[in-house]
């Protein structure tokens, strides 16, 4: 039976074990009162493993998490300081196995921490803001503890019945939020290139940033855009209020907006709010080869830290620190270069570190996150290079061509020895 306990009145150890794995909703959909609560008392509970995808709330910071070990697919939000400070935990995993995972128990799930919201009339309390892995985590977890919170949206798809909440903390705050980046000429120009690959009908995934920003500033006089992705930030609701995405050409779930996390402000979770033209769906769904395929026209957007002259992508790691993390690029990438009339597009700054360091570089600094044999178009402030059915010479020497002028010349010595050696 669900019982009702204020945030004041909340003991954690009634419900958690020494020992126990904990999933906590990520992004925009983390229940920031059960995280300081969890924060504030774990050292009494005693051994807690704790994963969360990722966090943008700051809350989890490395002198208040000393009593938990912390883990995550990637260093991304403000997870890069506690990967930075050595007390975060890596797990290499795309974001639509998560959920798989977390069923069969490979990631921990003895607890569930979520964000719900208030619940509609037949006791339904929607997944708000992130549905990715939320029902995997509470259908798995012996205990599942819901910050149910009168500011976050009613969102379609994903929800989770009053029934199955062990633990209800009513709460009214403000939800996380994401502000929009500041957008440079920089990133102006990379969107200039980009969007000459989105046509009118195209079918766009895209992530949260300055540059996906920029480029979806550059749509506005496309015709009938529709939306299939893992995230989507406030720049969705400008394409919509324009009346350029309708999502009315799609072959499959025509009509709506398929996401699985709202990462933005206010102004994103109102418009989202019982809103039909929108659906949270858990990955499952929107990462899954068998939907992704049934897809015409998907263009799918993604970024990079460093791309290596045959094409590998790293997105994951700089040198000796680790800065993002594998996410949903892979299973997108690869859908966005197999659709009929898509595109799979690899955005970067052509430098990094104001200008010292070349992204496009003769050696990945870090792992590779995209295989070369998936990649489809790399797009810089310099060009876009189309490197898919190209040999790995010719793949040289059109992404020198996009690189900052300032390496070229020793980017096309290596290119030249790729030439003569043919790999």
């Amino acid at each position: 039976m669900s019982v009702t306990v204020s945030p004041d009145d909340l003991d954690l150890a009634r419900y958690l074990r020494r020992g126990d794995s904990i999933v906590i909703g990520q992004a925009c959909g983390e229940p920031t009162t059960l995280v300081e609560a969890l924060l504030e008392q774990a050292s009494a509970i005693g051994d807690l493993k704790v994963f969360i995808a990722t966090s943008f709330s700051g809350l989890f910071r490395p002198e208040r998490s000393q009593a938990i070990a912390l883990s995550s697919m990637g260093a991304i939000g403000a997870l890069r300081a506690m990967s930075k400070a050595n007390r975060l935990s890596v797990i290499p995993v795309h974001v639509g196995q998560v959920g798989a995972l977390i069923a069969s128990g490979v990631i921990g799930c003895d607890v569930a921490m979520l964000q719900l919201s208030t619940p509609d009339e037949h006791g339904l309390h929607s997944c708000g803001l992130i549905a990715d892995h939320v029902r995997a985590a509470a259908d798995r977890a012996r205990v599942v503890l819901a910050e149910v919170n009168a500011q976050v949206p009613y969102t379609a798809g994903e929800a989770i019945p009053a029934a199955e909440i062990d633990v209800a903390v009513p709460v009214a705050r403000t939800p996380v939020e994401v502000a929009p980046a500041a957008i440079t000429e920089t990133d102006r120009a990379i969107a200039g290139h980009a969007a000459q690959y989105i046509r009118d009908g195209a079918v766009i995934q895209t992530g949260v940033g300055a540059i996906p920003d920029a480029i979806l500033r550059q749509l506005t006089d496309r015709r009938d855009l529709g939306v299939h992705s893992g995230m989507l930030g406030d720049g969705l609701v400008d394409l919509i209020e324009a009346g350029v995405v309708t999502n009315a050409r799609k072959a499959i779930d025509r009509g709506v907006s398929v996401n699985g996390a709202l990462i933005g402000t206010e102004r994103l979770y109102r418009w989202a709010h019982r809103n039909p033209a929108l659906r949270m769906c858990a990955g499952t769904y929107t990462h899954a080869d068998s939907v992704l395929a049934q897809i015409e026209g998907l263009v799918s957007i993604n970024s990079a830290l460093e791309v290596d002259l045959t094409g590998q992508v790293n997105a994951e790691q700089s040198g000796q620190s680790y800065l993002g993390g594998t996410g949903g690029q892979v299973d997108f990438v690869r859908a966005g270069a197999r659709s009929p009339g898509g595109h799979a597009l690899m955005v970067l700054p052509a430098t990094a570190r104001g200008g010292t360091i070349s992204r496009i570089t003769a050696n990945l600094s870090g792992p590779v996150t995209t295989a070369r044999s998936e990649v489809d178009v790399i797009v810089t402030e310099f060009g876009a290079a189309e490197l898919k059915g190209q040999p790995l010479a010719e793949r040289a020497r059109r992404l020198c061509a996009i690189a900052h002028p300032d390496f070229r010349e020793d980017l096309e010595r290596e290119a030249h020895a790729i030439s003569q050696r043919g790999f």
